[in-house]
C-alpha cells in the first residue's frame, strides 16, 4: 500500500484518496501512538491493515459527515498536528485557508487539551511543487 508521509518525508499526509471522496491522513509508517491518538482525539477514524499485526495504518475523516463537515475537520486538525511538533502537507484539494486560520486562531488562544503543552517544533520539509504544505 501506498504511503504518502513515507514518500514525501512528513508525519501526516492530509489528501482525498484517489477516485473517491474520502479525506485521508497518512502517517510515516513507526509513527509514534500519541501521532495516531492525536488524530483519532482530533475527530478521524484509525484503520489498520492487516488488523491481527499492524503493518499500515492510516484515518480517515468519518464518512457519515457532509463533505464541507470533512474539510472543516480536516483543516481544523492542522494546527493541533502542527502544535504538536509534527510535519504536515495538505493537499490544495482539501486546504482552506480561512478554516486553517480559524482553527489555529483557536488552537493558540484556547490550548485545546489535545494538543501536549511541552513542545519543540519540527521544521517542514521543502514543500512538492504541486502540493500546499504546511
Amino acid at each position: 500500500m501506498a504511503n504518502l508521509a513515507d514518500e514525501y518525508g512528513t508525519d501526516v499526509e492530509i489528501y482525498i484518496k484517489a477516485l473517491t471522496t474520502t479525506i485521508h491522513a497518512d502517517t510515516s509508517t513507526g509513527a509514534p501512538a500519541g501521532l495516531h491518538d492525536l488524530l483519532e482525539q482530533l475527530g478521524l477514524e484509525r484503520h489498520e491493515y492487516p488488523t491481527d499485526a499492524p503493518l499500515y495504518i492510516w484515518h480517515t475523516v468519518p464518512d457519515h459527515l457532509s463533505a464541507d463537515e470533512q474539510k472543516r475537520l480536516a483543516n481544523r486538525a492542522i494546527p493541533a498536528l502542527l502544535l504538536a511538533g509534527y510535519t504536515v502537507n495538505c493537499d490544495p484539494e482539501v486546504f482552506d485557508e480561512a478554516l486553517y486560520q480559524q482553527a489555529a486562531h483557536e488552537v493558540l488562544t484556547n490550548k485545546p487539551k489535545a494538543a501536549p503543552q511541552h513542545l519543540t517544533p519540527v521544521p517542514a520539509p521543502p514543500p512538492a511543487p504541486s502540493r500546499r504544505a504546511l
